[in-house]
């Protein structure tokens, strides 16, 4: 390749992957598979290998993709979190190995399984978990303290501590804990999670820290960044101490391997047993084991020159689409779904896979009888990668024009690429509604299952969720495998659940895009169904979260006749129709939004936003022209620098303790 290819090519990858780093790192949305990105920065690093004077001092390289997000506070890291140099053969890696051997005689190493997740920094003060962290940059991360709380893995006090230790890990979404997720969020009409990696990064950058305690979230801890009082000498010895200062969740390792075979066995060994885990892994870290050894070789700018991570290449499998079935979801949504002849794909038979909607299937120019490929996404979510060989004769599929169980003209959505059926009293829309409407995050009925809700539409004994209300335990008597004590018990759930708060009633509706918190924020500002069903979406996007298409979610949603019918039946019926979550007697903070940073004299933040919230006010984490007052107090950093920047008014403790009491 001469020059002038080789600089325009460099300048292409180098934006491509900058807009790729930005997706996986800060938005966790990748438009890329994991593989596609590899393949494209291997080919950058060849190249600026060949041309070194055209590679840029920003080149994605050099440079840890991830930023700080300016939704938390900033933390400098004083030990540079560094990636890994991947490789993605044995023979890179018998090179890797040689070369530490070249340099250093008969060293060590160790092999671990690279878990698919977000690197995280822990500190602990004096054995007491103080503050956690993101990557971001490798220089700069995100405080996460108060989501990483919630993961019980982590423990928040240490056994016969150090003065002060900093460790990294990896925090990741067990695979059973992203089903459950993808499940909930299809359900509620949501776009699902691509995958474990983005789910468990997109939990742990929640404002809300309730919202990432629900995504069951996990963590191995895989390294010592710092420690002051101790002396280790080789990263065993390390993981050994980390386990007699109380992390259960330290990485798995080989043991010590001393050749490039033991070293091909154990990465063959962790590929094999991965199909098992409880979490992703994406290949297996091999480092070296003694500290000093690793102080000899040194790193580059971005990588340590004494580890390399060995990447798994994706498993995809051919096979022959035999059948496209619809599905219609709760909202209407009508999904078309593939159906195959089953494959194995990590260690489990597949034969079905979602084709999500008619633009995924003309892109891809799939047609009944092709031979297609396909793959677990995260291993766990089986997808269609692409047509491998079109069949004799083959059509594309279209979807038709009505909806494949009531028969009712399908809409789509200005914008959305989603076949809908518009009709409130679809079967299909009923049995998913209701599903939802008793599920534990909303009205928690407990005893009403799938199969229950389904006999009971079956019979004729439900045709929408405000008939569950109008049941009676004779009619649930003459119902299979009910007794009198059971039927009394359901009917008597039923009862209670009328007792739910205002906020979980919401949520159970199934407004589009309305999740539990939303729900929460929504009462937090209307106190009233009544207040709700009046308010404008100008009104509703005044709430801190609330964009355009969230606000008028709601309103249309509101206004639709089959909605309005069936929250006067739930009235009826005896259903919270006001909040209860504020004491609305003394609501003097209502519709203010405050945010409080740096240390307060004499007060501890949370006991500052006790009372905030108690009366009838909202804590944010960040600053924003929606933010009414922040409360500032000593090293209050970039969010005080915010507020002056945006003229939003600034109370110290005193003042905060006036306005309380005026």
């Amino acid at each position: 390749m001469d020059e002038q290819t080789a600089k325009t090519r460099i300048q292409e990858l180098s934006q491509l992957l900058k807009q790729y780093n930005q997706q996986y790192y800060d938005q966790d949305n990748p438009s890329v598979t994991d593989d596609a990105y590899d393949m494209l920065l291997r080919e950058l690093e060849t190249l600026e290998q060949e041309f070194p004077h055209l590679a840029a001092p920003d080149s994605p390289t050099k440079h840890v993709g991830g930023t700080a997000s300016r939704i938390f506070e900033k933390v400098p890291h004083t030990i540079q979190m560094m990636s890994l140099q991947d490789v993605f053969s044995y023979e890179e890696m018998d090179s890797f190995v040689q070369r530490c051997q070249e340099a250093l005689g008969s060293p060590r190493f160790v092999a671990e399984p690279k878990i698919d997740g977000l690197s995280v920094s822990l500190e602990y003060q004096n054995g007491f978990f103080v503050r956690g962290s993101t990557r971001g940059d490798g220089f700069v991360g995100e405080d996460v303290t108060a989501n990483l709380m919630t993961i019980a893995a982590i423990p928040k006090q240490l056994k016969n501590p150090p003065p002060f230790l900093e460790v990294r890990g990896e925090v990741y979404m067990p695979r059973k804990s992203f089903a459950d997720l993808v499940e909930q969020q299809v359900q509620n009409g949501e776009t699902p999670a691509k995958n474990p990696r983005n789910a468990a990064a997109g939990s742990l950058r929640q404002k809300n820290a309730a919202v990432t305690a629900r995504r069951h979230l996990d963590i191995w801890i895989f390294n010592i960044q710092q420690v002051e009082g101790v002396t280790l000498h080789s990263h065993i010895e390390s993981l050994t101490y980390l386990e007699s200062l109380g992390f259960s969740n330290v990485i798995p390792h080989s043991g010590v391997c001393t050749t490039a075979e033991q070293i091909r066995t154990e990465i063959a060994r962790i590929g094999e047993a991965r199909t098992g885990y409880a979490y992703d892994t994406d290949g297996v870290v091999v480092k070296l084991d003694d500290f000093a050894h690793r102080e000899e070789m040194g790193a580059t700018s971005k990588v340590p020159k004494w580890a390399a991570a060995f990447k798994f290449p994706p498993e995809e499998k051919e096979t022959i689409l035999r059948e496209i079935i619809l599905s219609v979801g709760r909202t209407g949504v009508i999904t078309p779904v593939a159906v195959f002849d089953p494959v194995q794909l990590a260690g489990t038979e597949v034969s079905r896979a979602t084709l999500h909607n008619q633009d995924f299937m003309t892109e891809r120019d799939i047609c009944l009888g092709d031979k297609i490929v396909v793959r677990k996404a995260g291993e766990i979510i089986p997808e269609v990668l692409r047509v491998a060989e079109h069949a004799e004769g083959a059509v594309p599929y279209t979807l038709p024009d009505c909806c494949p169980v009531c028969g009712s003209k399908a809409v789509r959505d200005e914008g959305e690429a989603a076949l809908r059926c518009p009709n409130p009293d679809c079967p299909a829309q009923l049995t998913k509604r209701m599903i939802h409407f008793v599920s534990k995050d909303a009205m928690n009925i407990d005893g009403l299952g799938p199969q229950i809700l389904t006999a009971l539409q079956e019979k004729g004994l439900v045709h929408s969720v405000t008939d569950l209300y109008q049941l009676s335990s004779a009619q649930i008597v003459e119902m299979e495998r009910f007794a009198e004590k059971s039927a009394e018990n359901l009917i008597r759930a039923i009862e209670v659940s009328k007792s739910q708060p205002l906020d979980r009633l919401i949520y159970a509706l199934g407004i589009r895009g309305i999740g539990t918190q939303a729900a929460k924020l929504l009462c937090e500002k209307f106190h009233t169904m009544e207040a709700l069903l009046s308010a404008s979406a100008e009104e509703i996007q005044t709430i801190d979260g609330f964009g355009a298409t969230m606000a008028e979610s709601v309103v249309s949603s509101l206004a639709e006749p089959h909605m309005q019918q069936m929250i006067s039946r739930l009235k009826e019926a005896g259903c919270q129709m006001t909040y209860a979550g504020i004491s609305v007697e003394d609501a003097r903070f209502s519709g203010m939004t405050f945010v409080l940073t740096g240390t307060l004299p004499s007060m501890k933040r949370s006991e500052a936003k006790e009372l905030v919230l108690k009366y009838g006010g909202k804590v944010s984490s960040s600053v924003s022209k929606k933010t009414t007052y922040v409360v500032a107090g000593e090293a209050a950093g970039s969010k005080l620098e915010k507020a002056y920047e945006l003229g939003i008014p600034v109370l110290t403790e005193e003042e905060f303790r006036d306005l309380l009491q005026n």
